[in-house]
């Protein structure tokens, strides 16, 4: 269960880099968990900011040869997605973690509505998002993985490991 340390899940030990990689459909609360979790500690990662693969992997560069913990703020649904962060953040001596926002296409919906212009996506993705998801799992080259869930009042959870049973069409990576 989360403790409410924002520090005992933000890989603030000393010394270690981390390569953390979210999982989640959008609308899911990545982003506001970056925001209280990592914001101090880690660089961030984002398509949605970065716009561009390309740019995208130069930050993703720049992180690993300076030795900087960064989380990869993305959807992330397949371990193929995953994969292109995973193997270069171990080469480099990252601990990779993933953290899973276990959240249902209706509440992501909701969610998403609230936001404005750009960032608020059709829920047709939010949906094709979810229906692609395979949930992370260690034989990915993961050292740790964690749950993550948002109450109805905004508030996260935090737990160890992955605990949702994978739904009939779920994809599992081999």
């Amino acid at each position: 269960m989360d403790s409410g340390d924002p520090a005992r899940f933000s890989g603030t030990r000393a010394a270690e880099k981390e390569a953390v990689i979210f999982v989640g459909v959008q609308g899911a609360g990545k982003s506001t968990f970056f925001l209280e979790r990592f914001f101090y500690t880690h660089a961030r990662i984002s398509l949605d900011v970065l716009r561009t693969r390309n740019r995208e992997r130069l930050i993703f560069e720049a992180c690993l040869a300076a030795g900087q913990s960064f989380v990869v703020d993305n959807t992330n649904p397949l371990a193929a997605d995953r994969a292109r962060y995973i193997a270069p953040a171990r080469a480099a001596g990252f601990r990779t973690v993933a953290y899973f926002f276990e959240v249902s296409v209706r509440d992501a919906i909701r969610r998403n509505n609230l936001r404005q212009g750009k960032q608020k996506v059709p829920a047709v993705a939010i949906a094709g998002t979810s229906k692609k998801m395979q949930i992370p799992r260690l034989d990915e080259g993961f050292d740790a993985l964690y749950t993550v869930t948002v109450a109805p009042d905004n508030k996260f959870t935090v737990i160890e490991g992955i605990e949702r049973a994978a739904p009939s069409h779920e994809k599992r990576a081999e």
